[in-house]
């Protein structure tokens, strides 16, 4: 925690700056800045998981359904459980479970970031979670803040092969949004990779045996790997029996939000739509270059042989967000659990110096906070 303390102290700082521009920027407009972060969007939906359980919907004028049964459980119980135990209603209980998972997804950010590239690179790779455009994102009442808190520390423990941890911390994650699978395939990844290699100190993967592994050690492994995609299957299964559209069930509901897995066809036509007319073009040119920077990004993670379990989380997360067949305004908020892409610029802004640093995070803070709060008093995320 010493080590982490300016990682988590610049944090603070970058939301911090983020909640006043949003407070100002809502009152000047008449709105309240609470309400945005704890009571819009995404965040009713879960409050509503939490205060009345799952079995709600709404049929749109157009005969789709949205149910509630499209929000995974762990964030509603968390919800439900602070409104149980305090005066808090579950909205509050949200906005509260939102604050802390943030605070502990930028320490468990900076810990493998730290483990991987040192110091300066861990706090530089939070700075750069914090100061994304969508940052915003981070303290409202979703389940981001908190899935990239589970999904950082359970790569942390894959990393420094804690097993049982990162077993337990990924069925948390599948509870949790079902990108948790990227969660599980970095445990399956890196566990396979040790179990092929029997022993190693230092495998490309990251993970690790002792040198001379007990039997204990590899039963821990295979038990870590059992455990990790309970909370997902777990999940999907339920929805399914409560259904009875058995395994396709989730897919089901998932279908009635006109959400799906298309390999990315929807995204494209709909980036391709953009460049129909003058206006849109410039949206559809932004677009374009958006996606050509996060490939680059994973290209450069590659390039640099980040360790196996990192470069697979991230890569399954940008996958499901990029190529999800609706909700195309979401993508950036859906890549906000992808922070190993991240580390590239951590590591080349951890080689300059300390006011070159604090001049660029400095200037990407306040755009970050002015962007979230124009878009929160406007669209905002779906």
């Amino acid at each position: 925690m010493r080590r982490a303390a300016p990682a988590l102290l610049g944090y603070a700082a970058v939301r911090a700056l983020g909640i006043a521009v949003l407070v100002l920027w809502s009152e000047a407009r008449g709105r309240s800045a609470y309400t945005l972060l704890t009571a819009r969007w995404d965040a009713l939906w879960y409050t509503r998981v939490a205060d009345l359980g799952y079995g709600y919907e709404v049929r749109l004028p157009n005969g789709d359904v949205h149910s509630n049964l499209a929000f995974f459980p762990l964030l509603p119980w968390l919800e439900r459980l602070v409104a149980a135990v305090s005066p808090l209603s579950s909205a509050d209980g949200g906005f509260l479970v939102s604050l802390l998972a943030s605070l502990a997804a930028a320490c468990g950010i900076y810990a493998v970031a730290e483990h991987v590239h040192g110091h300066r690179a861990g706090v530089c790779a939070v700075l750069l979670w914090a100061v994304l455009p969508v940052g915003v994102v981070q303290s409202m009442a979703y389940s981001e803040s908190l899935f990239t808190a589970l999904a950082a520390w359970a790569l942390f423990a894959v990393l420094t092969g804690r097993w049982l941890a990162a077993g337990a911390l990924a069925v948390l994650a599948g509870l949790t949004r079902p990108v948790g699978l990227a969660v599980v395939a970095a445990v399956w990844a890196a566990g396979s990779l040790c179990l092929l290699r029997g022993r190693s100190t230092e495998p490309d993967g990251g993970a690790r045996l002792p040198a001379r592994a007990a039997p204990r050690d590899r039963l821990r492994l295979l038990l870590g790997m059992a455990v990790a995609p309970l909370g997902v299957a777990g999940y999907v299964l339920w929805v399914g029996r409560r259904t009875g559209d058995g395994v396709f069930g989730y897919l089901k509901v998932q279908a009635g939000w006109r959400n799906g897995f298309d390999g990315g066809y929807a995204f494209a036509r709909f980036v391709a739509g953009k460049f129909t007319s003058f206006p849109s073009v410039l949206a559809g040119l932004g677009l374009v270059a958006g996606v050509a920077l996060v490939v680059w990004l994973y290209v450069l993670c590659v390039r640099q042989r980040q360790p196996l379990p990192l470069l697979v989380y991230a890569g399954v997360v940008t996958a499901l967000a990029l190529c999800a067949s609706s909700y195309f305004g979401s993508k950036p908020r859906l890549l906000l659990p992808a922070f190993p892409l991240l580390l590239p610029p951590a590591m080349a802004l951890a080689k300059r110096g300390r006011r070159t640093t604090t001049a660029v995070l400095g200037a990407c803070a306040v755009i970050s906070a002015v962007y979230g709060a124009f878009w929160l008093n406007g669209s905002g995320p779906p």
